[in-house]
């Protein structure tokens, strides 16, 4: 099933309301721009316009943007979305006061690639919240990529996210409960990280 064919289900696909771990570290996120990677069908997107971030929401899907941009209609709020491959998709320097991961997964080249742009793209004080399931996720079958190359862990994004301070980052089995394909004990990879320099 393609994302478009997903998304275009009448019911939100992972739900309306914002990811857990998102709602957790609200307070560490700088107030300002934000990029949201990934965003579906806007439900992280939408909860951080609503706490008065000026919101860029950046996904493959054209009909998951388009829920998005209703979602974000119904809920009085105003957010930019963008049509794009994360491959196509290049993040401005020093742009944004935060990027926001949220199960982003690609495939690892293109992961680096674009974690070595989120780095950049963060401005001074910036900082990446990220999200992903682990490989372990296989053995709880409860959402996420089939195969463990598209997923992430902790040894790996200290590496990929080199020039951001770790200020949160750890693996650990919660419950995510968000929508029809994400319910279940999960097992995750949780990182908050800061641009400590303006390079």
């Amino acid at each position: 099933m393609s994302w478009d064919e997903r998304y275009a289900e009448t019911d939100f696909a992972y739900g309306t309301q914002p990811n857990g771990f998102l709602l957790e570290v609200l307070a560490e996120i700088p107030k300002g721009r934000v990029l949201c990677l990934c965003e579906g069908e806007g439900r992280n997107a939408v909860y951080l316009a609503e706490q008065g971030y000026t919101v860029t929401a950046v996904d493959a899907s054209s009909v998951g943007m388009a829920k998005a941009q209703r979602l974000a209609t119904d809920r009085g709020v105003s957010i930019e979305t963008i049509v794009s491959d994360l491959g196509d998709f290049v993040i401005p320097a020093n742009t944004f006061d935060a990027v926001i991961s949220i199960f982003c997964h690609i495939p690892k080249l293109l992961r680096e690639k674009v974690h070595q742009q989120v780095v950049r793209g963060l401005k001074k004080n910036g900082v990446l919240v990220l999200e992903a399931y682990v490989p372990r996720q296989l053995e709880f079958a409860t959402g996420g990529p089939p195969t463990a190359e598209l997923m992430m862990d902790l040894q790996s994004l200290k590496l990929e996210l080199q020039g951001l301070e770790l200020l949160h980052a750890e693996e650990k089995v919660r419950d995510v409960v968000e929508g029809r394909y994400h319910t279940g004990q999960g097992a995750v990879v949780q990182i908050v990280a800061k641009k400590s320099t303006a390079a």
